[in-house]
């Protein structure tokens, strides 16, 4: 049995791709502990793996805080987290030290970690990866990084790898990890064919492990599903679009509004909407013939899991790259924000769930992702580093 340490990020985006992964490990005899902070406590430990809990200054999501759109100011928050949570680390595992470092993308702590104690190292991707040629292909993007608030931020990250004596570039550090697990579709990936592959492995996602979710009734007339996630979703104009969209449409429409939503600014919803706060998204997927989704790739991975064409309208961050690939997949439509009518959204959800095209594009990338391996390849390739 090997002592495992596993480094997330208090945010549900960078916790629950990992806990399939995670109880992978448990079930085959390894002790786990998983850094986070308290309020993610027990959703760490519904894997199996003990929770190791640090103080955090990252948004709380559990308590409805909210993170930037992105830009300096997320990254701000990823690099102070790494600087405080390396510490207690240090401190709490001195005496235990793990024989194995798994790490979030946003948990720099761990790979500091593991560069200081010389430990093997393999980054849990729940996002795409660094392909090569990424920083001139994604150059506009990263433009605010030339910005004097940028060229501060890269500073600091300099300094604090000097101080630790790691001797590695920031770009490298954030994006360049020496071993990583991908955990998204394959097909998700831009420019796949530029990844290298002797450093990144397209495991996908391991919905088949995650924990069992309540069910969902079989629909009686087709299921449609709107969500905009956990982040981004204090949207009232668009929920009272979809009210106008779909009011005369013979479907069952569920709508997801969160957390932030004031669900009496919205009005009186159709007697065929369903509007809720949280729900249970792979079993409703099961069970739907459409999905509004604001293409974060939990959501991405799981519509084509099981096969649902999709209507892409992102809000913020990777969420509009997710969005354009939906579309080059053949699986849904990218629908921009500001685009957004009731006619557009009613056209595009029923373009989407009558096109033989699309159900032919979905069968073959769902039957592609269940074969990736999931959380039984990612911890293969753990107990390999051993």
């Amino acid at each position: 049995m090997s002592h495992i340490l596993m480094v997330a990020i208090g945010a549900h985006g960078h916790l629950n791709p990992h806990l399939p992964v995670l109880a992978e490990l448990v079930e085959r005899g390894h002790r786990v502990s998983v850094v986070v902070p308290e309020p993610f406590a027990d959703i760490a430990a519904s894997s199996g793996a003990t929770p190791l809990i640090v103080a955090s200054e990252l948004p709380d999501e559990t308590r409805g805080e909210r993170w930037p759109d992105g830009g300096v100011e997320a990254m701000e928050l990823f690099l102070d987290e790494g600087r405080d949570v390396l510490p207690q680390l240090e401190s709490a595992l001195k005496s235990d030290r793990p024989d194995a470092v798994l790490y979030d993308i946003g948990g720099y702590a761990g790979r500091a970690l593991a560069h200081r104690w010389q430990l093997p190292l393999l980054q849990l991707s729940p996002s795409m990866v660094a392909w090569e040629g990424y920083e001139e292909d994604m150059a506009e993007a990263l433009a605010f990084l030339d910005t004097p608030e940028g060229k501060a931020y890269h500073a600091r990250f300099e300094r604090w790898l000097d101080e630790l004596g790691i001797d590695c570039d920031v770009d490298a550090f954030t994006g360049r990890p020496p071993r990583c697990a991908v955990l998204i579709p394959k097909a998700m990936q831009p420019h796949v064919d530029r990844v290298d592959e002797s450093v990144y492995t397209f495991v996908g996602p391991g919905l088949d492990r995650r924990a069992q979710q309540e069910g969902w009734p079989e629909p009686e007339r087709p299921l449609l599903l709107v969500s905009l996630g956990s982040a981004y979703n204090d949207r009232p104009a668009f929920y009272r679009t979809c009210f106008e969209a779909f009011a005369d449409l013979d479907w069952q429409v569920v709508i997801a509004i969160g957390r932030h939503t004031d669900e009496a600014a919205l009005g009186p919803a159709p007697a065929n909407v369903e509007l809720y706060r949280w729900v249970p998204q792979l079993a409703v997927l099961s069970r739907a013939s459409a999905f509004v989704t604001h293409a974060g790739m939990g959501g991405c991975s799981e519509g084509l899991y099981h096969g649902v064409p999709m209507v892409a309208v992102p809000q913020a961050v990777d969420q509009f790259h997710n969005a354009d690939r939906l579309a080059e997949l053949g699986v849904g439509v990218h629908l921009p924000a500001e685009d957004v009518t009731p006619d557009s959204l009613r056209n595009a959800v029923l373009s989407v769930a009558g096109s033989p095209d699309v159900a032919e594009a979905l069968a073959r990338h769902r039957a592609e992702l269940r074969a990736a391996g999931g959380a039984t390849a990612a911890a293969d390739i753990v107990e390999g580093m051993l």
